[in-house]
């Protein structure tokens, strides 16, 4: 087949007909090549045949595209006609399955020519490599072709890629079981970062398989390219000498959520299918010809003049010198952006954020990227203009895509392209002069842009592309700038100077305010700024009612970290900690050694006068843990969870409980367990706990609680208060349990509401009847940072608050302009409302 093996690859035409140029193809996807170049035909025979000798790797369950392999790692996407997806099936025979080795012109799939022909929008075939870094040139074949016998496509490889390379099988092959994704955005930026970085460690050639698409592993760009979402299922392929560690490793990995906290979110078990059109959300406009409406991206209020910021074009010359010099050019032009970075992440205090740049020198060693600029300037072209082309290659591709996340990082791609553009050109990265209190216009901003803000000038900021899960967003948030993503694009037409108000909160700009409405913002500016201090001032001032009744307010907390701020915000110690962090992140079971350290540690952060409340570990059907393999489960949120696999795993929950123990000299310790459904389940684990703590010679008082989450522990809990020390009520569980809606469902999360007077009433149970025995309840749900429930649930008398952390002076704050016979008689009334629409109105009158 190949007429020069050192360099060129011959593809055969698939079918037999008239050879069509991709460009010409009545579909975006295939015209603008998102999916790969190569070539259409419209066909005059009903067998497609294979093009070449390789592996069949998928075959689309609607039979009507199929992804073949060959040896030297090049892999071919044939899809026959258009919209066919929406056959399912119909008229199509395959004449093969996955993981055949088939050989050039072998038989794949028939299809009924008529039928499908009747129904489908063209028959038009399209052939297309996936991994176009391989490639360095296409010429494709024109006229009529002979399916199986003439060439339709002839393919200059990269330098080092050659056909006869060894087959697959000769150096080992290995397949992961289906994986379904944890993360809530799916493999957006972040994670798609720690995946391919750890790819990169195995010899292996490592790809992501999802539905009939692959991409390699160990290209950013190429798994968000991927679009894979939460609760689609993928695999892990390998080829090489190390297959089946890549698999192993990469696996657990995935299932781990790639370094981002999958806690608290479970895959959804029907992913939405990937076929659909995507449909801009459209943000309806104002009624008030001087309001301007977008997205908030960043809460707050800013008072400032408009100004414009435009991205300045960079011009490159085409033609470069020769490919060893424009390569040396290229290089340092990424070894100094990589430094560049470097300098950035140092500059942003919050290790979170910093990992935004982490990911963008991810970014200037992918190797799709790279790969498109190589050969780029291998055949001549300049180091500027060949990375020109491959960065905006990948950033029009992504922001193509139907998820929103994974569209709003084409601005990442953009950013790391012209900052390393910018090094090639020999221009200075000129900072962003703008005058005194300036509302910034953009078309977009990069996260460079925004985080090199001069917060003295810029008050906030107005964007028409991006949203509120970009990075430009999230770093607008954690640098306290309030922002819109996606405001109407009249903005832009705005002249420099216009004075304005921004609402990050609402969303809205408000175009040449009055002196009045100007006046009133900078009052409750002033106000607000006034409050803060006065409640950061008043932190460590007990949360005591007027007419003396203490309330704790203590700190829900993922580390050490949140533990050393609660107690410089004046917390009174640790609600929960969710131990979980320790588990999630990693591919084997931490260590006793490993626990105890942390426990102990945030004991002493703490000290001996505050309490501790250590959370036992709460994984299961929807947390899983890459170490522990457990088997799918339809709904795991009913599943095998909280302490119900802790009991089942009898080692695991002993070495925790020992190891939490541990920090009992340190602190006021209490430990507590989840998903407590039974009083047997209470006794075996209280039986732990006295066991272990003999062995230990603990002899500190550690108390031993449980979490109220599900309603039948809320209806009984007086049994339960005679058997544990306290309770601490996850309202978040106990609404999506007691009104049988998932709080992450797209159509019922705004329903599933904490206020709804079932969920009230059953906290409200759950209070008396630790009361009836002298028992205490805390409140570490969502309820217990919103300062709308608080003299309700001071009310139904619950007696530790659990909150975020930056909430905590604020909450201790308005305790303290509380009278909590009025909060009793608040919740008599608000209990006997019906509807969660009607106590949010109710206590709505009580929010200045």
């Amino acid at each position: 087949m190949s007429t020069n093996p050192a360099s060129q690859f011959v593809l055969l035409a698939p079918f037999s007909g008239v050879m069509v140029p991709l460009e010409t193809v009545p579909d975006p996807v295939f015209a603008q090549k998102m999916v790969g170049d190569g070539i259409s035909i419209d066909p005059t025979s009903n067998v497609l045949v294979a093009p070449m000798t390789g592996k069949v790797t998928q075959i689309h369950s609607a039979k009507h595209a199929i992804s073949l392999v060959a040896s030297n790692g090049l892999e071919v996407l044939i899809h026959i006609g258009l919209d066919t997806v929406m056959l399912k099936g119909q008229g199509f025979t395959t004449k093969v399955k996955e993981g055949d080795i088939v050989d050039a012109g072998q038989a794949l799939i028939e299809f009924d020519m008529d039928a499908v022909g009747r129904k489908a929008l063209s028959l038009l075939t399209q052939m297309v490599i996936t991994n176009g870094e391989k490639v360095a040139s296409y010429s494709p074949a024109k006229g009529l072709v002979v399916g199986g016998k003439d060439a339709a496509l002839t393919l200059v490889m990269v330098d080092g890629v050659v056909q006869n390379s060894t087959t697959a099988d000769a150096s080992g092959e290995a397949y992961s079981d289906p994986i379904r994704i944890p993360n809530p955005t799916g493999l957006h930026a972040r994670p798609a970062a720690v995946l391919a970085n750890a790819a990169k460690t195995f010899k292996s050639d490592v790809k992501l398989v999802r539905a009939g698409q692959e991409s390699n592993a160990k290209s950013v760009v190429a798994i968000m390219g991927l679009e894979v979402q939460n609760g689609d299922e993928i695999r892990v392929r390998a080829i090489g000498p190390d297959a089946s560690g890549a698999i192993k490793t990469l696996t657990a990995l995935i299932l781990s959520g790639c370094g981002e906290d999958v806690g608290g979110v479970a895959p959804k078990v029907k992913p939405k299918p990937m076929d659909t059109i995507k449909v801009a959300k459209a943000t309806p406009k104002s009624e008030d010809p001087n309001v301007l409406t977008g997205v908030s991206a960043s809460p707050g209020l800013a008072v400032g003049q408009i100004f414009q910021v435009k991205q300045v074009e960079i011009e490159v010359e085409e033609t470069g010198e020769t490919p060893e010099i424009e390569r040396r050019r290229f290089d340092k032009a990424l070894k100094d952006a990589h430094q560049q970075l470097e300098n950035l992440k140092s500059e942003i205090s919050d290790e979170s954020k910093a990992e935004i740049f982490a990911a963008h020198q991810e970014l200037l060693e992918d190797p799709d990227l790279l790969a498109i600029a190589i050969a780029g300037m291998t055949n001549g072209k300049s180091a500027g203009f060949a990375w020109k082309d491959a960065y905006n290659t990948y950033s029009a591709k992504l922001a193509a895509l139907k998820n929103e996340v994974l569209a709003g990082r084409a601005n990442d791609i953009r950013d790391v392209g012209l900052r390393v553009l910018r090094l090639i050109a020999g221009i200075e990265e000129a900072a962003m002069v703008v005058p005194e209190n300036a509302i910034l216009i953009a078309e977009d901003l990069t996260p460079s842009d925004t985080a090199s803000l001069d917060r003295t000038r810029v008050l906030g900021f107005c964007t028409t592309g991006g949203g509120a899960t970009s990075h430009v967003a999230i770093l607008a948030r954690s640098l306290n700038i309030p922002a819109i993503c996606g405001i109407d694009e009249d903005a832009l037409a705005l002249t420099n100077g216009m004075p304005v108000i921004l609402d990050g909160t609402r969303g809205t700009l408000r175009k040449n305010p009055s002196e009045a409405e100007v006046t009133d913002i900078r009052e409750k500016q002033a106000k607000q700024a006034i409050k803060r201090e006065a409640e950061l001032a008043a932190a460590f001032e007990p949360a005591v009612t007027k007419d003396g009744t203490h309330v704790e307010v203590v700190a829900n907390i993922g580390g050490l970290d949140d533990a050393e701020q609660g107690v410089k915000l004046g917390s009174e110690g640790v609600g929960l900690l969710r131990s979980e962090f320790l588990y999630l992140e990693r591919t084997d079971a931490p260590t006793e050694e490993e626990q105890s350290q942390i426990y102990i540690d945030i004991a002493k952060a703490l000290g001996n006068d505050r309490t501790f409340v250590v959370r036992t570990l709460d994984v299961g059907g929807d947390k899983p843990l890459a170490y522990l393999p457990m088997p799918a489960e339809e709904n795991p949120f009913l599943g095998v969870r909280g302490v119900r696999l802790c009991l089942a795993e009898p080692e695991l929950l002993h070495t925790q409980v020992r190891a939490v123990l541990r920090a009992a000299p340190y602190s006021k310790l209490a430990i507590m367990f989840p998903m407590i459904t039974s009083l047997e389940e209470v006794r075996e684990v209280k039986r732990i706990v006295a066991e272990e703590k003999a062995a230990l010679g603990i002899t500190q008082d550690v108390q031993v609680g449980i979490m109220v989450e599900v309603p039948a522990t809320a209806v009984m809990a007086e049994q339960f208060a005679r058997e544990v020390d306290f309770f601490s009520i996850g309202t978040n569980d106990l609404t999506q349990y007691t009104l049988a809606m998932d709080r992450g469902h797209p159509k019922l999360a705004k329903q599933a509401d904490v206020m709804h007077p079932g969920v009230l009433n059953l906290i409200n149970m759950t209070v008396k009847g630790a009361h009836a025995h002298g028992k205490w309840v805390g409140v570490c749900g969502g309820i217990a940072s919103d300062p709308m429930a608080i003299p309700l649930l001071l009310g139904i008398g619950v007696d530790e608050l659990s909150a975020s952390v930056p909430t905590i002076p604020a909450i201790k704050a308005l305790v303290r302009t509380l009278n909590k016979a009025d909060c009793e008689k608040l919740a008599a009334e608000v209990l006997q409302l019906g509807t969660a629409a009607e106590v949010r109105a109710r206590l709505s009158q009580l929010v200045d």
